[in-house]
């Protein structure tokens, strides 16, 4: 599974412990993050793992495997590569009832939410040995659940809160987030509700607390002596710029920056993916990014993005039906850059096409003609990480003589045809490890609109920097800022700030004494 960076020690039996919480979105792939940030400061080999998570947001591992964001996040906290064992089931909903099943990293097909459930409890033992793989190489392995585990519906065939504890053996941390009110009844509901798997919590975490904490303290003590269980720590509502996996980020509702010199605008699609393509950009002081999801939002900005698309004949529709298109392409003449990634690179061609109903029932639909490309949907997902060399020739913000090369993955379904006169955006050089020769993406005439099938290419800081100070130059503004960090760089920094908090507000002596190191 890759090298392993902490401080080595001598292999024993692997402990776990487990984050739940009493809803989707209370800070458990947060948290998770923090404690494998600790653990591998103290010398522990850590490693994140969650049986199943439901997320548009994936990536692609260095074997060509797709998995959930919130488990490479996690990985990245305990500093080792992410594995698709980490998260061996990805849904990836479709529509409100259904979803996309992959399994360690492949696509199985698409499955209703009520027929996955019956498939459920055959996904033990591929859980059972998976964990098992990691608990054999690790020190620590610390689970997430997901959604709450007091789902008394789905307990029976439950895989990933209570279901998957029992599998690990693993004790459970469960937390609550008291920003949106009602914390000591979601604690204690959750508790009451879980019957035979009571015991298995040990610990209480608040999260997300803003004020007094004294005020605070008389409900802690009531509740531990209601439910027998010791709240382990109250953390305070924190600034940490620490990648979203889900579609409730805060993210999309970013605040102005008053000092602002670059405006990009983002297309937020219904079925975004891949949102943290764009994490990058909002590490530039000079950059303001705003999503933008309907009619007369888009103001001049100096670029557009369409991200990433779970049903990108769906979101072309949308940007159609209201009113977006118009706004593109009116921006677009007006000088906005034009800038799609994956499905929004499909969307900027002539035609997407669908004969084999792979997203859609509709066969064919026209769009925004940006780009001299046609699509065609395939039943063959694509995954894999590559790198390339950009035609430096025919975009103009590249001004180096050396090859520029850039890096990122890929998954599709779609494959795309480049008009006769249309030029690539870059040439793959090597996939997976092994040297290749083909075309990726396209550029129009002017050199004003873009797209490529590679997520992660502005985390290519050396390419980001330079369409950057493209946009400065041509308004004549003073110069970018120098020695920015890279990405891993400033992730690292979060991290560490992460870390820190949880240590300060948390009693990490007895996280210890319930994995029993």
């Amino acid at each position: 599974m890759g090298e392993k960076r902490g401080i080595s020690t001598e292999k024993t039996t692997s402990k776990s412990i487990m984050m739940q919480g009493t809803a989707s979105s209370v800070g458990k792939s947060l948290l998770t993050a923090a404690l494998c940030r600790v653990l591998y400061q103290d010398g522990y080999r850590v490693v994140p793992f969650k049986s199943q998570n439901m997320a548009l947001n994936s990536y692609i591992t260095d074997e060509g495997m797709e998995m959930g964001r919130a488990q490479v996040m996690q990985a990245e906290a305990a500093n080792i590569k992410p594995h698709v064992l980490m998260n061996p089931i990805l849904l990836k909903p479709s529509a409100d009832t259904a979803a996309q099943v992959i399994i360690k990293g492949k696509v199985q097909g698409n499955m209703t939410a009520a027929t996955y459930h019956q498939y459920k409890p055959q996904l033990k033992e591929m859980l059972r040995e998976v964990y098992r793989e990691l608990a054999e190489e690790y020190d620590v392995v610390v689970l997430e659940g997901a959604g709450s585990p007091a789902e008394i519906n789905l307990m029976e065939k439950d895989i990933v809160n209570m279901g998957m504890a029992e599998i690990a053996d693993a004790p459970v941390i469960l937390v609550g987030d008291i920003d949106r009110g009602g914390v000591f009844a979601s604690i204690y509901g959750t508790i009451m509700l879980l019957d035979k798997y009571r015991e298995r919590i040990k610990g209480v975490i608040i999260n997300k607390f803003r004020g007094d904490k004294t005020i605070l303290e008389p409900g802690l003590k009531m509740l531990e002596d209601l439910t027998g269980v010791p709240v382990l720590g109250v953390i305070p509502y924190g600034d940490f710029d620490i990648e979203d996996e889900d579609s409730v980020t805060e993210r999309f509702n970013q605040k102005l920056k008053g000092n602002a010199k670059i405006k990009i605008d983002i297309i937020k699609l219904p079925h975004i993916s891949n949102f943290t393509d764009f994490h990058i950009l909002e590490t530039f002081p000079e950059v303001q990014i705003r999503y933008v999801k309907g009619r007369d939002q888009i103001k001049n900005p100096d670029m557009i993005i369409i991200p990433g698309s779970k049903n990108t004949i769906a979101d072309l529709k949308f940007i159609r039906e209201s009113g977006l298109e118009k706004e593109i392409l009116t921006a677009h003449k007006e000088g906005s850059l034009v800038f799609g990634i994956c499905g929004g690179y499909q969307i900027l061609g002539k035609w997407i096409k669908d004969p084999q109903g792979v997203e859609s029932s509709l066969q064919e639909i026209r769009g925004l003609g940006l780009l001299d490309i046609e699509t065609i949907f395939e039943g063959e997902k694509v995954t894999t990480q590559v790198e390339g060399v950009i035609d430096k020739d025919r975009i103009s913000f590249i001004d180096t003589q050396e090859d520029f090369y850039i890096k990122g993955y890929e998954i599709h379904m779609g494959r795309t045809k480049l008009g006769e006169n249309t030029k690539p955006f870059v040439k793959i050089v090597n996939k997976l490890g092994e040297a290749t020769d083909y075309f990726d993406g396209a550029i129009s005439e002017d050199c004003r609109v873009m797209g490529t099938y590679l997520h992660g290419v502005f985390d290519q800081l050396h390419f980001t920097r330079r369409l950057m100070s493209y946009f400065i130059e041509i308004k004549g503004l003073e110069p970018l800022q120098e020695g920015q960090l890279t990405l891993e760089e400033y992730k690292n920094k979060e991290y560490d700030k992460l870390a820190k908090a949880f240590r300060e507000n948390v009693d990490m002596e007895k996280i210890y004494q319930i994995l029993g190191v």
